[in-house]
């Protein structure tokens, strides 16, 4: 919204709703034509639901233009007339040179000019775009390549200042471009909602339909054509079409009130104070960085209840991204860091170091290997770091491009090994189709040494001794412990040897045309006859409780889908380690395809391996569980055309991860189960800007509130500072606010099918005169006064189960997924509940009282309006003692506004017929409570009727309990187990 089209593009939002649009059309034929009720009766309850729809979504919208004006608002230094200006990052334009200083985040997308590092170079984080906190390298290059351009979000480090030209602004920049346009998201209960209110529609129509034919059948007969006090007009008995229809319109307007506009503004204010909750949760709260749980969006609160797929970003959202080294293999023999030392595996931290040759040459190629780089920051305190001439102490930083870099460096600090100065004389890069890094050095001897470090699947091919069966046993046990891997080699060069590799290097770097190719293949040349050291693992440090939450999850009913842009066994590593895939699960891989036929025909493979062990049992009567290993290649491809054949063997597949995705692939994975012929409820979590998409595509978005950006948190509908908060967040949250708005919506359609259907029976009795059974000011406020309060403190506080109940019994979560309470047996039982009742209301106060002539005392006749008011009494306090029938949380406000609103309408009932309103035109109901209160018979009648209602469906309530109790309802002893003992 604007401020300009806020207005005119709420208005039609709301009325884009079936009742707010029926309610429109009803409040106009009022105005327009003479019609038994006041237009005020639909008139004000529109404009009231209207008014507050606007307000909070409002708000709503006002907070994201909040937190974008952040950003668009930032202060930012441009060159301009050959001087810096400072401005806002809303008003930088493509050609503008814009300088950056340390740890500020680029506010467009740049092309490197200048750095202060001597190099011309920088480093970059990423961490709030895809999570990663490793640091990436950007340089001037000429021609201009990928690590020239500094993109929108990454925050500059290890430099000063650096100044760029913008080359992409505002929604052009690559991160803008990978997010998706925002559409209106609408829950499956709202959905529900509008299905029931067509079919309202429908039974709204059919007795506005049958009235009208009935009243002309019954003036068929002369005698009640035209009867004496009601003679026609000669315009009226030559217009008898146009009667037809004022008619028709007419009972519309009289039997209006079983469409419930009420409940649309109840649902509004329950989503809206409901959604408080969800930042008051102390369980929500992380007390390291003072983040509550936050709610962007308190639409889809239900939505949280229905859940059937977890989409999740894998680098900060399910790890911390800190890396940790725990072992390593040298010459075939294991390794523990202990106390920082290095002991062999089965001896004790006391145990002689024994650092022989190789495992000296082990620990030599990790500190050599790598492309960290230190920064030291000046400090007046005293710390870790190192002390200068001056007496100052500088403080150690390190950056490194690859996080295990950075761990393995960090942590070979602490080990005691001397370690002369080596000479850098090429670093051979790391990329994607080697997956492997090289450097070459030269010895303080003189001698040219190879280190090289990569994936086992890179450096195993092409190396020698080195106990390589041994290594790679070890390979496989350091993974399935879910730490990361990698494998160390080095190469001995000779003079000769060096010379070679060096002219053709330099060639190779000076090309012209064909440079990768020509890299690539001296860095084959140079990558060869490698002899093994060794291998390290390092722990992606997971964050606390991720293991126990997708468990929880996963027992809840919930598929998890890890979708990550890491490399295929990182990605793995990171699953097994945090139990999205078991050890003994069997794993599937559809990776590195390149065609479309050997895509297509692996996954044929795959779907019949599936199909020939689903039925197999295991001894302990567990179905074997499957997991799918996806990468982004060939999912494009199979989803190119093979949908329906990957979508079987995804069904078929207990988890799935999908790994080297782009951020717009996970949209589309997430939009392939949206639209799935099941249609289930997904939900995607993220902590970067490379999520926005997935958060936006999903019919649930959260982000995670990481260490560095926040765009994911921007672009959600809630936002949580951990993973491990999904848990309650679903289970819990999820759970009670889908069964308090479901029973909300059920419960409403009742009491409005209770409240009209009298008025409908009435006419059998007037004759079909359009003759109202309730007063007007009944008419209005029975959805906004007397019937309101009590179901809407229910879809606050009710919990029907105990929370750490729901917690301890992720299974319950599966009672409540498909929308299973607002499916057609719940709105049946419902709709014939309240049919039901109303004949009983009507019938029950015909047949008690009707007859009745000595009622008042006074010798006068059972009127209208007293005959209407019993009805409406009876109702009033029947809808709200079954209210309370449904209510197991009781606090002191729901004993409050239950038996005070009963107490409000016989107070208000006193009041307004006990005084002579001046405004008021007629005064119908002047007395006629007071009367009526005054007959012993009609208090007998209000008990007998209220307990008949009421009997049936207790003891159907009883019964069902006793003979087929739910799992939820035996979960309801553990919650009276609780109660009992306090807790």
């Amino acid at each position: 919204y604007t401020v300009w089209n806020f207005i005119p593009k709420n208005l039609f939002e709301q009325f884009r709703r079936i009742a707010n649009f029926y309610f429109l059309i009803i409040f106009l034929v009022q105005l327009m034509i003479d019609t038994p009720t006041s237009p005020i009766t639909s008139g004000l309850p529109l404009f009231f639901v209207i008014t507050v729809t606007a307000i909070k979504q409002g708000y709503e919208d006002w907070l994201r233009h909040k937190a974008d004006n952040e950003v668009n608002g930032a202060p930012v230094y441009v060159v301009r007339s050959g001087g810096l200006v400072k401005t806002r990052s809303k008003n930088i334009r493509v050609g503008d040179i814009v300088r950056v200083a340390k740890d500020e985040t680029f506010p467009v997308d740049l092309v490197l000019l200048s750095s202060d590092r001597v190099d011309g170079s920088c480093h970059v984080t990423t961490a709030s775009l895809d999570g990663e906190t490793n640091l990436k390298v950007g340089s001037l290059n000429i021609p201009l390549g990928p690590e020239s351009l500094l993109l929108r979000g990454a925050r500059l480090k290890n430099a000063k200042e650096i100044f760029g030209v913008a080359v992409y602004t505002g929604m052009e920049t690559k991160m803008a471009l990978n997010y998706k346009s925002k559409s209106q998201k609408r829950s499956a209960v709202e959905k529900s909602m509008n299905s029931f209110l067509i079919i309202y529609l429908i039974i709204l129509l059919f007795e506005a339909v049958l009235s009208t034919i009935l009243k002309y059948a019954w003036q068929a007969e002369e005698k009640w054509d035209e009867p004496w006090y009601d003679q026609k007009t000669e315009h009226e008995r030559n217009s008898s079409k146009v009667i037809f229809i004022s008619d028709f319109l007419a009972f519309l307007v009289l039997y209006n009130f079983i469409i419930p506009i009420s409940l649309y503004v109840t649902v509004e204010m329950q989503k809206f104070l409901g959604s408080f909750f969800i930042g008051w949760d102390l369980d929500l709260y992380h007390e390291e960085t003072n983040q509550r749980a936050q709610v962007n969006t308190s639409d889809l609160n239900e939505e949280l209840g229905q859940v059937e797929y977890v989409f999740t970003d894998k680098t900060g959202t399910l790890t911390e991204n800190e890396m940790q080294f725990r072992e390593c293999s040298i010459n075939g023999i294991k390794y523990q860091e202990i106390n920082g030392k290095l002991v062999p595996e089965g001896l004790t931290e006391d145990s002689p170091d024994g650092i022989r040759q190789k495992e000296e040459l082990f620990l030599k190629a990790v500190c050599l290997c790598h492309t960290v780089h230190i920064s030291a920051d000046q400090t007046d305190g005293i710390g870790d770091g190192l002390w200068n001439a001056n007496g100052i102490v500088s403080q150690l930083e390190y950056y490194a491009s690859s996080p295990d870099e950075k761990a393995l460096v960090e942590a070979l600090l602490s080990f005691p090994l001397p370690l002369p100065r080596y000479k850098l004389l090429h670093v051979l890069e790391f990329d994607p189709n080697r997956r492997r890094m090289s450097v070459i050095v030269e010895s303080p001897s003189g001698e040219k040494l190879l280190f090289t470090k990569g994936a086992e699947s890179s450096i195993l091919p092409h190396s020698r001794g080195g106990e390589i069966d041994k290594t790679r046993i070890h390979v496989d046990e350091f993974a399935l412990k879910g730490l990361r891997t990698l494998c160390v080699a080095y190469r001995r060069f000779t003079a000769e040897e060096y010379q070679e590799i060096d002219r053709r290097l330099h060639e190779a770097r000076t090309a012209l045309q064909q440079r990768e190719e020509r890299l690539a293949d001296v860095f084959n040349f140079i990558e060869k006859d490698l002899e093994l050291l060794g291998a390290t693992g390092v722990e992606d440090k997971l964050q606390d409780k991720v293991q126990e939450t997708i468990e929880a999850l996963r027992l809840a009913g919930i598929k998890v889908w890890v979708l990550t842009g890491d490399k295929h066994e990182t990605a793995v590593s990171v699953s097994l380690s945090c139990g999205h895939f078991h050890r003994t699960m069997n794993i599937l891989e559809l990776v590195q395809h390149k065609s479309d036929s050997t895509c297509a025909e692996q996954l044929s493979l795959t779907d019949t391996l599936l199909l020939n062990l689903c039925d197999y049992l295991i001894k302990d009567d567990h179905v074997i569980q499957h997991g799918l290993v996806v990468d982004g290649t060939s999912l494009s491809l199979a989803l190119r055309e093979h949908e329906k054949l990957f979508m079987e063997v995804c069904r078929n597949c207990s988890a799935v991860l999908c790994c080297r995705m782009a951020p717009l692939q996970k949209a589309k994975v997430v939009r392939l189960l949206k639209t799935s012929p099941e249609k289930p409820i997904t939900l995607a979590i993220g902590d970067g800007a490379n999520d926005v998409s997935m958060i936006q595509e999903a019919h649930v978005g959260i982000g995670i509130m990481g260490k560095e950006g926040r765009q994911a948190v921007r672009n959600s509908d809630y936002a949580i500072a951990r993973f491990k908060f999904l848990s309650k967040l679903l289970l819990v949250h999820g759970h009670f606010y889908y069964i308090r708005i479901a029973t909300l919506v059920q419960y409403f359609f009742y009491k409005n099918v209770c409240f009209i259907t009298p008025q409908f029976l009435y006419q059998f009795f007037c004759l079909f005169s359009q003759q109202t059974l309730y007063d007007s000011v009944y008419l209005t406020l029975y959805n906004i006064s007397f019937t309101s309060l009590p179901v809407l403190m229910y879809s606050l506080f009710e919990q029907h189960v105990h929370p750490h109940v729901l917690q301890s019994k992720p299974t319950l979560y599966r009672d409540i997924r498909k929308n299973a309470l607002l499916g057609f047996k719940p709105f049946l039982y419902w709709t014939i509940l309240g049919f039901s009742h109303a004949f009983v209301f009507f019938y029950g106060s015909y047949l008690l009282m009707g007859e009745d002539t000595s009622l008042l005392g006074n010798g006068q006749m059972f009127g209208n309006w007293t005959f209407g008011t019993l009805v409406f009494t009876v109702m009033v306090i029947t809808v709200t003692v079954k209210m309370a029938l449904e209510t197991h949380f009781w606090t002191w406000i729901n004993h409050f506004v239950t038996w005070g609103s009963i107490v409000f309408y016989f107070l208000f009932s006193l009041f307004y017929g006990g005084i002579i309103w001046p405004f008021l035109h007629t005064q119908d109901m002047y007395f006629v409570f007071v009367q009526l209160l005054s007959s012993g018979s009609a208090w007998f009648a209000i008990i007998i009727i209220v307990v008949t209602c009421l009997f049936f469906d207790v003891m159907k309530k009883v019964l069902c309990r006793h003979l087929q109790p739910t799992s939820t309802e035996k979960a309801q002893v553990t919650l009276c187990f609780y109660i009992e003992h306090g807790q």
